[in-house]
């Protein structure tokens, strides 16, 4: 017999009843059953129910276990008595009646439990991950990733995509976010860079004649901590093709995405032919670009019902041709309480209100607005947003370039409050038709509004005859239930428009030379046009996983203050070490 084990903790049936068997694993449960000692035993695969009775040499050994111990047992395999099965495991018919046991491992006073998956603080399951891997939700949750990773993989492969590495050690880029610096030791005062995304890279595989590349790709951000990103390090499925327009793309993904929502969806419903939302109207519509399309409310301008009317509030604002009122529906939403909720929830969103109309019995619309613009306006409103009696609406009014975020968080608001979001489907969509550029208030110039790489539509001549504000890239994202979950485009290849499209932004194409060197020469010895998407593996994950945690399917996350609790990372280093780069330190002064 092995050393350790003849089967695994999830192994045996009433097949295996009367075999002598050997178990290695943790003592993850111990009940004391009368005189009766009943040990749950759990490995990697499963866990079995062993038992052990007080005329087995084994007793006192099995006394003075606790959980989590490290065991070896040896025993026979029987049927569980009568009325004991555990329809929950797959062992659960059968039990093993402990003739030996030997300690391979202790374990000390748990800072946390591992049985069951109770809430616990952070701090504690990040500074002891190894214990909280342990615990069967998180576990699973570890293995559902691997196996996504793995689905990912086979469809690209099949798809005609080959998988490539590209390099970790690279060059700092000025676009995107910070870069992770690596000061090099043999060449004093110079820095490489770990990559933000491997952009330039897969484009220059495309000048390099590989056709379709793919890999899942560890990317690097020295960003301050967001909800939706872990701290310093994420993955991606990275990907680019050569001779594609954005509907080749489309095609070729699409499956990819959906089969491996469906694979892990547990049977909830996934769309099967995604919508093509341009951005613009994602905004107008739903108050974000990555919409969670389970919530039916549509958003819609209604300024027309408030223009000179007795409302002075509106009707002012509309004398100005930038500004507009939208609404929201909110079905169900017809009662005074509710209403008054949503008006404290938008003023401790910091803004002064959110006006509301009601229709009460007979379809009269009630509350000051309605009071104030009078019946006739009031039921165009009504008409137009498909509302009744017992609905009501609320309204955004000013310029919409200001408004639109919190628009949209009052319609997620109003989704979650009167339960209209469909929490057991995926809804994806094609959001397309990014602008290019975007103003930016801070330097008081224009800039790059999403990827500085991507092919302007219309080309160089827009670049060249329109007004950078209004011309719009061959730029487009996937959402998924409100999650931004794959971002892409097709490439400006031609050099002559990316040192246009750069210039616009304020770049000389000396700037241009030096900090893109390898792919502006690349584009000079035949660029075939070519286009991509990388997909977050982490956010997948998290979706498919049904948790709202990027830490929940993270092997060893750092905290929200990019802090490796357990391997107590970042760390001083030693003097020794700083000498070898040539750096002296300049810490900031307390």
């Amino acid at each position: 017999m092995h050393r350790y084990r003849s089967h695994t903790c999830g192994a045996l049936r009433e097949a295996d009843i009367g075999q002598e068997v050997r178990l290695s694993g943790w003592c993850h449960r111990i009940r004391d059953h009368g005189g009766l000692l009943f040990i749950d035993l759990r490995d990697h695969y499963g866990m079995t129910q062993c038992v052990v009775d007080p005329d087995s040499k084994a007793f006192g050994l099995a006394e003075k276990l606790r959980a989590e111990w490290v065991v070896k047992i040896d025993g026979k395999v029987r049927r569980r008595p009568e009325g004991t099965d555990n329809p929950e495991l797959p062992t659960g018919t059968v039990e093993i009646f402990i003739n030996e046991i030997e300690v391979l491992g202790e374990a000390g006073e748990l800072p946390m439990p591992v049985f069951g998956d109770q809430e616990y603080p952070e701090e504690i399951r990040l500074k002891y991950r190894f214990l909280d891997l342990r615990r069967e939700k998180l576990h699973q949750n570890i293995m559902t990733r691997g196996a996504i990773v793995d689905s990912m993989r086979a469809r690209m492969k099949k798809a005609g995509f080959f998988e490539f590495q590209t390099p970790i050690l690279t060059a700092s880029s000025p676009e995107g976010a910070r870069d992770f610096l690596v000061p090099s030791r043999i060449h004093p005062g110079k820095f490489y860079a770990l990559p933000q995304a491997p952009q330039q890279y897969k484009q220059l595989l495309m000048m390099s004649g590989f056709d379709r590349y793919f890999q899942i790709a560890p990317c690097f951000r020295d960003e301050d901590p967001r909800a939706d990103r872990l701290p310093g390090e994420f993955y991606q499925l990275d990907l680019e093709m050569s001779f594609v327009t954005q509907e080749d793309v489309f095609a070729a993904m699409e499956p990819v995405i959906t089969g491996v929502f469906e694979e892990f969806a547990n049977g909830k419903p996934v769309t099967k032919n995604w919508p093509r939302i341009p951005f613009a109207e994602s905004l107008r519509k739903y108050g974000t670009d990555k919409p969670d399309l389970r919530n039916p409310l549509v958003m819609q301008d209604v300024s027309e019902h408030f223009r000179g009317s007795g409302f002075k509030v509106f009707a002012r604002m509309l004398e100005d041709a930038s500004n507009q009122v939208w609404a929201i529906p909110g079905p169900g939403g017809g009662s005074r309480a509710f209403c008054d909720r949503m008006n404290s929830w938008a003023q401790g969103e910091g803004q002064p209100g959110l006006g509301y109309i009601m229709w009460r019995e007979g379809g009269e619309g009630a509350g000051p607005l309605a009071n104030n613009i009078g019946p006739e306006r009031t039921a165009a409103i009504r008409d137009q947003l498909g509302l009744k009696e017992g609905d009501a609406a609320f309204f955004v009014a000013g310029d919409p370039s200001k408004f639109w975020k919190f628009a949209g968080l009052a319609r997620t608001k109003l989704g979650e409050e009167l339960n209209l979001i469909d929490k057991d489907r995926f809804e994806l969509a094609w959001i397309v038709d990014f602008p290019m550029y975007e103003y930016n208030e801070d330097d008081k110039k224009v800039d790059f509004s999403h990827n500085p790489f991507s092919m302007p539509q219309g080309g160089l001549e827009a670049l060249e005859t329109q007004d950078p504000l209004t011309i719009k890239a061959f730029q487009y994202d996937i959402a998924c239930n409100g999650y931004e979950i794959a971002s892409g485009g097709i490439r400006n290849h031609r050099p002559q428009a990316m040192v246009k499209a750069f210039e616009i932004a304020g770049y000389g194409e000396e700037t241009v030379i030096e900090r893109f060197g390898g792919m502006y020469r690349a584009f000079q010895y035949g660029a075939p046009p070519h286009g991509g998407m990388a997909a977050g593996v982490d956010r997948i994950v998290m979706l498919l996983c049904g948790t709202n945690n990027l830490r929940e399917i993270s092997l060893f996350p750092m905290n929200q203050r990019a802090e490796d609790l357990l391997m107590g990372a970042p760390s001083e280093v030693a003097l020794k070490q700083l000498r070898e780069l040539h750096i002296r330190l300049n810490l900031p002064q307390n």
